[in-house]
C-alpha cells in the first residue's frame, strides 16, 4: 500500500445545512473551477432578444449532442431570471462560448438590466441570425451553438436552487480562425475563458499542458512501484502518477546500460543515495522524461 500520510493536508469541514446558503454558494463556486461559460441567447414570447452569461455549464453528451446549462435562482430573492422563462416559452436557445477579446462585454451583459432591454445593444455585441433557431448569435463569438430545449429540470424552489436547461445542439458554427486544417479546433486559438469564486476569471490558453491518456495504454499502476518508490519524501503524487502510466518497468539490462551513458556526467551515480536517486528522477520527470527517472529510479 502507497504510504501518502506525508502528504494528507489538514482539512476543514462543513456539512451544508451549518452553512447559509449565500456562504455555501461563494465555496461551491471557488472549489468547483475554472468554469466555461455558457453566453446564452434567448427571445421571450414576443421576440424580443437577451442575453446573459452562465457558468453552471459543460457538455454532457456527443449523441445526441447535449448541452446544460443552469441559470439558478437569486440567492437574494428566490426570483428566477428572464433565460429561464424565455427557455421554458420557447424552447429554443443559442449557446456561444466566450473567448478573451470578449470577455469584458460578456461581463457587461450580466448587469441586472429590466425586462425588455436588449444586452446586445448594451454590450455593444452583434446580434446574427440563426439558421435553426429563433435566438440570435453572438457574432463576436468564435463557436455558436444553435439549440432547441428537450427539458428545464428545476432542482428547487428556494434562493440557489438550479433549473437544469437540458439543450439539443441542432448547429453549430465554428470562425475559421481557430480551426486546424484537419478541422479540429486549435484550442489555443480559441483562448476560451472560464469562470472561478468571486469576481475571478482565467485564460485557459495561459495554463494549458498535456498528459498522455491512460486509455491509450494499459498502465501499470502506482502500486505496481516499488515500494522505495511509492513511499518516497521527494516524489509527489503527480510524479507517482507518470511513472504508474508506464505500460512496462524498464529491464535490468537496460537500467544497467542507463547507468553506464550516465556515468560521464554523474561518476559516482552508481554510490548515490535513493534521496539523491530521486531528486534527480524528479527532475526529468519535471520535464516528461519518464523513462530515465524510472531507470534511475530503479538502479
Amino acid at each position: 500500500m502507497v504510504n501518502f500520510a506525508q502528504n494528507l493536508l489538514l482539512m476543514t469541514s462543513f456539512e451544508p445545512k451549518e452553512l447559509s446558503v449565500q456562504k455555501l454558494h461563494g465555496l461551491l463556486l471557488s472549489a468547483v473551477a475554472p468554469r466555461p461559460i455558457a453566453f446564452a441567447s434567448s427571445i421571450d414570447a414576443d421576440g424580443n432578444p437577451n442575453l446573459s452569461p452562465f457558468s453552471f455549464f459543460n457538455v454532457f453528451s456527443a449523441n445526441p449532442p447535449i448541452l446544460i446549462f443552469s441559470p439558478a435562482r437569486r440567492v437574494s430573492n428566490s426570483t428566477t431570471k428572464h433565460t429561464l422563462e424565455n427557455a421554458k416559452q420557447t424552447k429554443e436557445v443559442v449557446i456561444n462560448v466566450v473567448n478573451y477579446d470578449m470577455v469584458q462585454q460578456m461581463s457587461l451583459s450580466s448587469t441586472e438590466y429590466a425586462e425588455g432591454i436588449n444586452e446586445f445593444d448594451k454590450a455593444g455585441l452583434t446580434m446574427v441570425k440563426s439558421d435553426l433557431v429563433k435566438p440570435f448569435r453572438v457574432g463576436e463569438s468564435p463557436v455558436q451553438f444553435e439549440c432547441k430545449v428537450n427539458d428545464v429540470i428545476e432542482l428547487g424552489q428556494e434562493g440557489g436552487a438550479g433549473n437544469l436547461i437540458i439543450c439539443e445542439v441542432v448547429k453549430l458554427h465554428i470562425t475559421e480562425e481557430v480551426l486546424n486544417e484537419d478541422e479540429t479546433i486549435n484550442q489555443e486559438a480559441l483562448d476560451l475563458v472560464a469562470r472561478a469564486g468571486g469576481s475571478y476569471y482565467t485564460r485557459a490558453n495561459k495554463g494549458f499542458f498535456e498528459i498522455p491518456k491512460p486509455l491509450r495504454n494499459l498502465g501499470i499502476g502506482v502500486d505496481a512501484l516499488p515500494e522505495s518508490v511509492k513511499n518516497s519524501m521527494i516524489l509527489t503524487g503527480n510524479d507517482l502518477g507518470m511513472l504508474g502510466n508506464v505500460e512496462s518497468l524498464p529491464t535490468k539490462q537496460s537500467v544497467e546500460e542507463f547507468l553506464n551513458s550516465l556515468s560521464e556526467h554523474h561518476p559516482n551515480i552508481k554510490k548515490m543515495t535513493h534521496r539523491e536517486k530521486h531528486k534527480i528522477a524528479k527532475n526529468y520527470l519535471s520535464f516528461g522524461d519518464v523513462d530515465s527517472a524510472l531507470k534511475l529510479l530503479l538502479s
